[in-house]
């Protein structure tokens, strides 16, 4: 019995930092990275591997929820602009919510160039001095984009070299420690992107990002086996990273239109800090 609540009380654990890492600019990866490497717990992520991919569902939902409207009108627009695109709506400006369609697949883009460099971008999980150093210069983007002008583009005007280059920024958050929220967000900022707009574009092009990530993982997760009998456990995990989820995405779009979103820069670069000086003297003790 006192089994079985450790497990449930695991999965809680477990889904309440994967809704606050997934969303907030502190980096999920950075700190899974850093927790394996001080800890000794480096194949924890491959034994609880089907877990893994099912929290990432429950962040996928929480994201579902918030930008439901703006989802349920970019697919509708989606299918509206391959009609265009056929010759039957020639002539007519496509609509904002066609346009941010546009602008999601060429800021994933990018991604694909990542996945060539996989092996080198898993070979800094195993640097805890990398990941650091990386949890330090997201400080840093964060603490300077709340000193950026108020930019005024939106889904209307943001050009396809914007929509780009926050795609790069995402794609170079696939290293650890580097914030995929907090990188998307203050690269759209410098952009000029109005900052509703930059936190609504970085949640909403991480659907496809994330969805196609987990897609590739499930054949692995599915060939480390998956406990039947563990299910309940595993929903549980899952619908409360969806819960907190959405309150992490709640709190990330508040202090970005009161233009705190900086205030994370000090929590990364105490972490960042604190680990770098813990990875040298590891280093150096070994």
């Amino acid at each position: 019995m006192e089994e079985v609540i450790l497990s449930y009380l695991l999965a809680i654990l477990m889904g309440i930092i994967q809704g606050v890492a997934e969303f907030l600019p502190i980096s999920s990866s950075g700190h899974l990275a850093l927790f394996q490497q001080f800890f000794g717990m480096e194949n924890m992520e491959e034994k609880y591997m089907m877990f893994t991919v099912m929290l990432h569902f429950g962040t996928l939902i929480s994201v579902l929820v918030v930008y439901w409207k703006d989802v349920v009108e970019m697919i509708r627009e989606f299918f509206l602009g391959i009609a265009a695109l056929a010759g039957k709506d020639k002539g007519t400006p496509p609509p904002p919510a066609r346009r941010m369609v546009m602008l999601i697949i060429i800021a994933t883009l990018p991604l694909f160039v990542m996945v060539l460099l996989q092996d080198a971008v898993n070979a800094l999980f195993a640097s805890s001095i990398m990941v650091s150093i990386a949890l330090l210069f997201t400080g840093c983007i964060l603490f300077f984009s709340d000193r950026l002008a108020h930019g005024r583009k939106t889904a209307k005007n943001a050009t396809v070299v914007d929509a780009l280059i926050v795609g790069c920024g995402q794609a170079l958050a696939v290293i650890p420690g580097l914030s995929r929220s907090g990188t998307t967000i203050s690269v759209g900022m410098m952009r000029g992107f109005d900052r509703a707009f930059a936190v609504r574009f970085s949640f909403l092009m991480s659907l496809p990002a994330v969805l196609g990530a987990n897609i590739l993982e499930i054949k692995d997760a599915v060939a480390a086996g998956f406990p039947m009998e563990e299910l309940p456990v595993y929903l549980v995990g899952v619908a409360v990273s969806a819960v907190v989820g959405y309150f992490a995405i709640r709190l990330v779009k508040s202090l970005s239109d009161k233009g705190k979103f900086g205030k994370f820069a000090y929590y990364c670069w105490a972490v960042g800090l604190g680990s770098l000086i813990a990875g040298i003297v590891k280093t150096v003790m070994l």
